[in-house]
């Protein structure tokens, strides 16, 4: 398949990338952008419908050879852009060049397949793409199987939440929903959750996690709502030592998580 080579920033594909920019035409058009080498063969190799690669060989920009064969393999069409063209499309300052242009998962909670002793993590009004996607990496790092987004506000398929995850929101099953229908899918798969709160008594390692459970967590600011303080099986905390009562939450999700590992007898 030859290649394309583009070098005005007048045409009219790259106009309609950098529009991608803007969560309501990503909404609109079902797609967003996965930039960088890793994260685009981590969608790659998950399955993920990938319309188009634009890379970029110029300057300091580069591509490995071996990437674009797997994309060549896999009949993914490729557009060669130039460095003044890529520079227009790319986030931030990175070297890597290549982005996607890629299909957003639709997933729902009926599409989930849980194991047989499910570890879940549930992420209420977690908005910041740093957190999420840094939550995403644990998820994808403790094999845990699925993690349900309780926020109509997060932009789940944000290119900076992609880049902040690795690529792990095409690795690890996400469901976005509402709270309610999150907590009835726990109760009906037979699902412990716990919900970590400031106020609770009791801490986390005190707590048998062993067994299907989910892990529930709120917003640094805000933490958890009324709701998961009132639907939640049980009540735990990190213990502070310090002035200050909580951690990012990125970190409390990644010492909840691997307690469960590790109560698994280190099973991922």
């Amino acid at each position: 398949m030859p290649i394309e080579k583009i070098t005005s920033v007048q045409n009219e594909g790259i106009k309609r990338v950098v529009r991608l920019r803007d969560r309501r035409d990503r909404e609109a058009r079902g797609l967003t952008v996965v930039e960088g080498v890793r994260e685009v063969r981590q969608a790659l190799h998950a399955g993920v419908a990938i319309q188009q690669i634009y890379m970029c060989r110029e300057g300091n920009y580069h591509c490995p050879e071996d990437l674009l064969t797997e994309l060549t393999a896999a009949g993914i069409r490729i557009v060669e852009a130039s460095g003044t063209v890529y520079e227009k499309i790319a986030y931030g300052d990175r070297l890597d060049g290549v982005l996607a242009l890629v299909e957003q998962p639709a997933r729902a909670l009926a599409d989930l397949k849980l194991s047989a002793t499910p570890l879940v993590v549930v992420m209420e009004s977690v908005e910041k793409p740093g957190n999420l996607g840094a939550v995403l990496r644990t998820c994808d790092g403790a094999g845990v199987d699925a993690l349900l987004v309780c926020d109509e506000r997060t932009d789940l398929y944000n290119p900076n939440l992609v880049r902040a995850s690795l690529g792990a929101v095409f690795t690890v099953p996400v469901v976005a929903c509402a709270n309610r229908e999150a907590a009835e899918f726990l109760t009906i798969k037979g699902i412990r959750s716990f919900a970590a709160v400031v106020q609770a008594t009791e801490h986390y390692f005190e707590k048998d996690l062993s067994g299907p459970c989910a892990i529930v967590l709120g917003s640094e600011q805000d933490g958890l709502s009324e709701f998961w303080r009132l639907h939640a099986s049980d009540h735990v905390r990190i213990p502070m030592c310090g002035e200050l009562d909580s951690l990012n939450v990125s970190v409390s999700a990644a010492i909840m998580i691997y307690e469960a590992v590790r109560q698994r007898a280190g099973r991922c």
